[in-house]
């Protein structure tokens, strides 16, 4: 996994050949590229799936070989000139190509000669090419300009009233617990220094989860025994394991400001972290109704971290929601989060 969002893929244009979402998209882009091709050679619809079916006979195991190949090769080809990964990308297809048209006809004894062999070579090296195009194109489509802004607008929102909330906070506090003031300032602060920091850095989990635990002591103050927070962390947990920024934090203050904050008696908000196989689990659970609630809202917070997600792991990563009625009736918001542990990236 790389430490920061700028070298993810905009300066490399080359994907991880590795990540799930990219094999994806090479078996689906170069088989709609086999069936454009049977459609325009075919007289009919049913002379273009017999095609289809003869060239993906052909195509299929050329495909899986390159992928398996670029897969192991995965490591060596990011930490190489973009240009140099892109020929090698280029001539493991052609040379590939050529090969197993070479094989194909020594098996069925067909001289087709040199050309034969120059013209498959020349097909998988433009059928290489068009998938980098589309990769590239598909790397810029996700320019981090636009997640950035959307992060900006993020924090933004997160520190008129969460600052103000605190800092009144701390004003009760200054004759009361003039110590505890101090250290809710100094927590504040160090609050305030992550969220303004670059947020296109991946910083360590335990860090991420430090960030939490400062948000909810503030909290804590303001809401005193109406909130209760719940800690469920694995022992195994990849606590050096790199994950955006404020992942975990804008979820919490919707829990706030959502669940805990319109309820009379307040909540408890659940936190568990668990490690199973190579993937991270989050699970965020609180409860919902009870009271007078704020008005819904723009689900900016969870737009946000499912766009960021899709752009640093693509397919390996997800976030889902939902709302769940309990067996004593009350109602309970969850978010499930799942992250890659591999340490690649997409």
């Amino acid at each position: 996994m790389i430490a920061s969002i700028k070298q993810k893929p905009f300066s490399q244009p080359l994907p991880d050949f590795r990540n799930s979402g990219v094999m994806l998209r090479m078996l689906l882009g170069v088989n709609l590229l086999a069936l454009l091709a049977a459609l325009v050679q075919s007289d009919g619809l049913t002379d273009s799936l017999q095609r289809y079916i003869d060239m993906a006979a052909g195509v299929q195991p050329l495909l899986l070989f390159n992928m398996a190949v670029l897969a192991l090769l995965g490591t060596l080809l990011q930490r190489v000139p973009a240009w140099l990964g892109r020929s090698a990308v280029l001539l493991l297809s052609a040379v590939s190509a050529a090969g197993l048209s070479g094989l194909w006809s020594f098996v069925s004894l067909d001289a087709g000669g040199a050309q034969r062999l120059i013209r498959a070579s020349l097909l998988g090296a433009v059928v290489a090419g068009c998938m980098l195009s589309y990769f590239s194109w598909r790397a810029s489509a996700l320019s981090p300009a636009l997640v950035e802004a959307r992060l900006q607008a993020l924090t933004a929102r997160i520190r008129p009233h969460f600052l103000f909330n605190s800092l009144n906070a701390v004003l009760s506090l200054i004759r009361a617990d003039p110590r505890r003031a101090e250290t809710a300032l100094e927590e504040l602060a160090d609050l305030f220094r992550a969220l303004m920091r670059d947020h296109r850095e991946l910083l360590p989990l335990a860090d991420e989860l430090a960030l939490c635990r400062q948000y909810l002591n503030l909290e804590k103050l303001r809401l005193g025994e109406r909130l209760h927070v719940e800690w469920e962390v694995a022992t195994d947990l990849p606590l050096e394991l790199k994950v955006p920024p404020l992942l975990l934090q804008p979820l919490l203050e919707n829990a706030v400001y959502h669940g805990i904050e319109p309820a009379a008696d307040g909540g408890r908000i659940r936190i568990r972290l668990a490690r199973r196989g190579e993937q991270l689990h989050v699970d965020l659970a609180n409860p919902c109704g009870g009271g007078v609630e704020h008005p819904r809202g723009s689900h900016m917070a969870l737009d946000n971290i499912r766009e960021r997600l899709a752009l640093y792991y693509d397919l390996e990563a997800r976030l889902e929601t939902g709302e769940v009625r309990l067996a004593n009736g009350q109602r309970e918001y969850r978010v499930h989060i799942v992250l890659p542990c591999s340490g690649r990236r997409p």
